[in-house]
């Protein structure tokens, strides 16, 4: 009798799953926002939005052209950073250059740059700091071009009269962008689809006066809830298949990852995402709020606490100590050893265990509201 009793149990959890798969599926709205987020996301981020500064166009103040200078200018517009724009007269005429909008840099070059010595050759860099970031990054540019083409020249200071400093950058030679977006993405795609959707279905039974009905099923009233959340944990599995694709197929994301772990590690976000929409959906009594909640009440923590956007060590203390208590932190930080940094398990266990006790700390108070609540 009592293995028949766990088969009946067990066939009505399954059917209770079955309904709800069949729920989203025929609505086309959601099931849209699901599958069609992370391919929106992964292609703005990935090719629209980048922290990089491509063909910027560059005038030229030279008096006394000669090989070194030419060299010089071609070197910067061969870059794929640069772009030539013409050369002005002189300084005075590189500021209406700026008004104009035809250029962002300017390159003077002193008197006799070719026949000075390493010490003499003189060079000056303008640039239009009305976007001072924009001029930041494209002045360290300029600079690390012109400082491997100097140590090409003939009558460079040799080694032992000076400081050469050599940079490799680790992990992200090519400083793309798509690198550091691809697990920042995925972090904020998981954060609001699992919760968000979660949230909002039990909300929309508790709405229509249908959860009442569901409650009073032959099935305990837990295991009801979470048959509505095991569709929203498949369908956020397959975003992360389609972010994965995406990533190694479109962005050039590095290889080396170790996929089984990162798999199991987005499973284990996914279930911290379905338990805060379990919490949001037992404190709410409309859609609307629930929505509000997830949209504006995670996406705004999520973004600036988990270290996609903004370097938390650049944070005052106060916000260093709210960060983590923010999952997306936790999760960013393992995606982005294991995905860039090829790491392996050793490597997070520290956030993952974090995350974990999140986790059963999530259901615990899901599970003492959905108490109270009945």
């Amino acid at each position: 009798m009592a293995t028949d009793r766990k088969l009946r149990g067990a066939a009505i959890f399954w059917a209770f799953i079955v309904k709800e798969f069949k729920h989203v599926v025929r609505d086309r709205k959601s099931l849209a926002i699901l599958l069609g987020l992370p391919v929106v996301m992964m292609t703005l981020f990935g090719f629209a939005l980048s922290n990089e500064v491509k063909d910027t166009r560059f005038v030229v103040v030279d008096l006394t052209p000669d090989a070194a200078t030419l060299a010089l200018t071609d070197r910067l517009d061969q870059s794929k950073y640069f772009s030539f724009a013409g050369q002005v007269r002189n300084e005075a005429e590189i500021e209406q250059v700026f008004r104009r909008g035809e250029a962002r840099l300017a390159v003077l070059f002193g008197a006799q740059f070719d026949r000075g010595n390493a010490g003499q050759r003189q060079l000056r860099l303008v640039a239009d700091a009305s976007d001072a970031n924009t001029a930041n990054i494209v002045t360290n540019y300029a600079t690390a071009i012109i400082a491997q083409f100097q140590s090409e020249l003939p009558g460079a200071l040799p080694t032992s009269a000076g400081i050469v400093v050599e940079t490799r950058m680790l992990y992200n030679p090519q400083l793309k962008s798509s690198y550091m977006f691809v697990p920042g993405v995925m972090t904020l795609i998981l954060m609001l689809l699992g919760a968000m959707m979660t949230s909002v279905s039990i909300v929309r039974e508790k709405e229509r006066g249908t959860m009442e009905v569901l409650l009073v099923s032959p099935m305990n009233p837990l295991m009801v809830i979470i048959s509505k959340a095991v569709p929203y944990m498949v369908l956020c599995f397959v975003d992360v298949l389609i972010i994965l694709a995406l990533s190694y197929g479109v962005l050039d994301m590095p290889g080396g990852a170790n996929i089984p772990l990162l798999l199991a590690e987005c499973l284990l976000f996914i279930v911290t995402t379905l338990a805060l929409g379990l919490v949001i959906s037992n404190k709410v009594e409309t859609q609307q709020t629930a929505m509000f909640i997830s949209l504006v009440g995670l996406l705004m923590p999520a973004l600036v606490f988990s270290g996609f956007m903004f370097p938390i060590e650049n944070m005052p203390l106060p916000l260093k100590v709210i960060s983590n208590v923010v999952p997306t932190k936790w999760f960013y930080m393992i995606a982005s050893n294991v995905m860039i940094k090829g790491l392996g398990f050793a490597a997070v266990i520290k956030p993952t265990v974090i995350l974990a006790g999140m986790t059963l700390v999530l259901l615990l108070i899901s599970l003492k509201s959905f108490k109270q609540r009945l």
